[in-house]
């Protein structure tokens, strides 16, 4: 490799390591959300816990389908599904969330307490913090600064929590038969193209010092 290219690549690692600031933007969560949370975990999981906290064993990388930020929050804010949601009501009635949402520009909003449980990924709620992105529609496609801002937050994230696995949500049914996976209902299963492999994968290499697990794969 020529030097100028050494050191472009130097650069680019370093611009991922630079400190970002974590705007916290909270969703609701008031005490039917909680509640809700808690029933979540019991009739999906058979946890039976008093409050809604999780630990953190996994990352999981979405993207929104959304054309804005404005757009994306408010999917997630209110503590109960929307009506455009029939496929999910019939399961729980708790909204879907997500712990961290990057904008295109690569600003990171945290949503809620990283170790509370959002509903993002079925079968692996009660161990992941979730990481929406933005868009990723063929229209507006995830960015460069997307990308930056995820490396680092699975840098910050596996740096303070005991981080095992970094997935894509298109990847989440490979955990059926894991000891992570505790969803209950065998035809509950949605399926899932986010946020493409491609960005998985640049996350991955760029976060390998933590020798993340490989994810299963189909017997």
């Amino acid at each position: 490799m020529k030097k100028t290219s050494l050191i472009v690549w130097a650069l680019a690692l370093g611009a991922c390591s630079i400190q970002k600031e974590i705007v916290d933007i909270p969703i609701i969560f008031d005490e039917q959300r909680v509640e809700l949370t808690k029933e979540y975990l019991l009739n999906r999981y058979e946890l039976k816990q008093d409050t809604p906290e999780i630990t953190p064993k996994m990352v999981v990388l979405h993207w929104t389908a959304i054309p804005s930020l404005k757009k994306s929050f408010e999917a997630f804010n209110r503590s109960t599904l929307p009506n455009w949601r029939p496929d999910l009501v019939n399961v729980s009635g708790l909204n879907v969330s997500s712990h961290f949402l990057v904008d295109q520009d690569g600003t990171i909003y945290r949503l809620m307490p990283e170790t509370t449980m959002a509903r993002h990924t079925i079968g692996l709620n009660h161990c992941a913090i979730g990481i929406e992105n933005v868009g990723g529609t063929e229209g507006l496609p995830l960015t460069k600064k997307q990308l930056r801002s995820n490396i680092y937050l699975v840098n910050y994230l596996a740096s303070k929590y005991d981080i095992d696995y970094v997935i894509g949500h298109q990847e989440y049914t490979l955990f059926e038969g894991h000891p992570l996976w505790l969803e209950v209902d065998d035809g509950y299963r949605t399926e899932k193209t986010d946020p493409g492999m491609d960005f998985v994968e640049k996350v991955r290499n760029a976060t390998k010092k933590f020798n993340f697990k490989p994810v299963p794969t189909k017997k």
